[in-house]
């Protein structure tokens, strides 16, 4: 209005901004209301949304921390269906916030019993199984119908544009779980170790009767296991897991590689719908891209090294997210692509990390191992949203960062050792040796020690 130019004449960094005080007006073709539109996290208070979905995954943190030692104290199916009542009760409760700051507590709540309850239903399948289901259960079971779940997603969202009323409805399917306190069964491992042998064997009785196997007489002898559990072990820290060189190198690759991984697979997955065409269908692709990564990974876990299989994998998807970039910005269909062939490989890769880090620890600290690393992953997945957020300031920073990071999490990977057809190490001292890139083999004298195949499942498909 003064004929003064910006820049030349006015620095308008100098120039005081007035805030919008006459509110704002939000475009609805896409969602009817968000949590963004009902509180107003823009300009200023635009932190904010990344901040939410970090605060999930700070309950997801916390949830992680205590959940194996709730369910080691308390029983795996107390607080399987203890946790679920939480994550349904506090989501329930989401639906009629009143403010952000009352939106965000509950969410790291919800996170909490999320986590909380996963884990504790795949610890209860596994250790209630037989070993053929158990295999299958712990890998495609879990992750498959983890997608089934995320496919399910965008199709609620599609025809719920509110959020309140979506949140309601992802939310209410919780009580058909109820039912199943009557199903499933607390783990036999677990009541022996709490001395309930008579509780442990009926359970026993009772899967034996349904698949129609005749049990023996005495399956649990009290005195023996009274001897069992009291013989003193050597008690264990999260110290040892930095007790030698060896160790140390693993944890500190371990945690770098699963906290890359993490971001990768979550900022792609929430950074959905900022890739072009419908954010519905897109969301979906972003959901189904993940049954044959699930397969795949399964497939190459059977039958090829591990550090190749995770380090290929890796550079899969690290590599089709630096290429976004140089994409034609008219050509969408192919942007869309190379995203889903990154989600693919980071996918895969999340998927055989699991099974990778687990062979790689010694027996007596392999859970405190996993666990450490699965924290890092969490870290990891607090960060993805600021990732997305970045995305703001240049639309191909997130996947130029993320493409990086994959790749040289990949490179990482090569220099662990193999543990594919070795057996598993039971101490400190019997793990492999970080030893660089070359692969050796292992002899027909340190194969895959046959001791857990030569003791055949009592029953069909649960079993102690």
């Amino acid at each position: 209005a003064l004929g003064l130019r910006p820049g030349s004449d006015v620095e308008l960094e100098a120039v005081e901004q007035e805030p919008c005080l006459d509110g704002w007006e939000y475009s609805r073709d896409v969602y009817r209301s968000t949590i963004v539109t009902e509180w107003n996290l823009v300009c200023a208070n635009d932190w904010k949304g990344p901040l939410s979905t970090s605060l999930f995954f700070v309950g997801v943190l916390l949830g992680s921390f205590i959940s194996g030692q709730l369910s080691d104290k308390f029983g795996r199916k107390n607080v399987l269906f203890a946790t679920l009542a939480m994550q349904t009760g506090f989501s329930f409760i989401q639906v009629f916030s009143t403010s952000w700051e009352m939106f965000s507590v509950l969410f790291v709540l919800v996170g909490m019993g999320q986590i909380s309850n996963y884990v504790a239903a795949f610890v209860l399948g596994t250790e209630i199984l037989g070993k053929s289901i158990r295999v299958l259960f712990c890998t495609l079971g879990v992750c498959i119908f983890y997608s089934f779940g995320y496919m399910l997603l965008p199709l609620f969202a599609f025809f719920i544009r509110d959020w309140r009323m979506l949140l309601l409805a992802l939310t209410l399917p919780g009580l058909l779980c109820i039912p199943l306190w009557w199903v499933i069964p607390e783990s036999p491992r677990w009541l022996i170790s709490q001395g309930r042998f008579q509780e442990a064997e009926d359970i026993i009785r009772k899967a034996a009767k349904t698949n129609g196997i005749t049990a023996p007489d005495v399956i649990l002898d009290p005195s023996e296991l009274q001897d069992v559990n009291s013989q003193k072990q050597q008690t264990y820290t999260i110290l040892d897991l930095m007790k030698t060189r060896n160790i140390l190198t693993i944890t500190i690759m371990s945690v770098l590689l699963w906290m890359i991984i993490s971001v990768g697979y979550f900022g792609l997955s929430l950074d959905t719908p900022n890739l072009h065409g419908d954010v519905y269908v897109n969301c979906f692709l972003s959901a189904v891209i993940e049954v044959p990564a699930y397969i795949i990974s399964w497939l190459l876990l059977r039958n090829l090294p591990r550090r190749y299989s995770v380090a290929a994998a890796l550079f899969l998807g690290g590599c089709v997210l630096l290429f976004i970039q140089l994409v034609p910005s008219h050509i969408h269909a192919l942007s869309i692509l190379l995203v889903m062939l990154g989600k693919f490989g980071i996918t895969s890769a999340f998927s055989m990390v699991y099974v990778y880090t687990a062979e790689l620890y010694p027996t007596v600290v392999r859970n405190m191992g996993v666990g450490a690393s699965s924290m890092a992953s969490r870290l990891g997945s607090i960060l993805s949203p600021y990732f997305v957020y970045l995305g703001a300031y240049d639309r191909f920073l997130p996947y130029i960062l993320m493409g990086s990071l994959t790749v040289l999490s990949g490179i990482l990977t090569l220099f662990l050792p193999e543990s594919y057809g070795m057996p598993l190490p039971d101490t400190i001292d019997q793990m492999l040796l970080v030893k660089g890139l070359e692969y050796r083999p292992p002899s027909s004298s340190t194969r895959d020690s046959k001791e857990e195949e030569e003791n055949p499942d009592i029953f069909k498909s649960t079993a102690f």
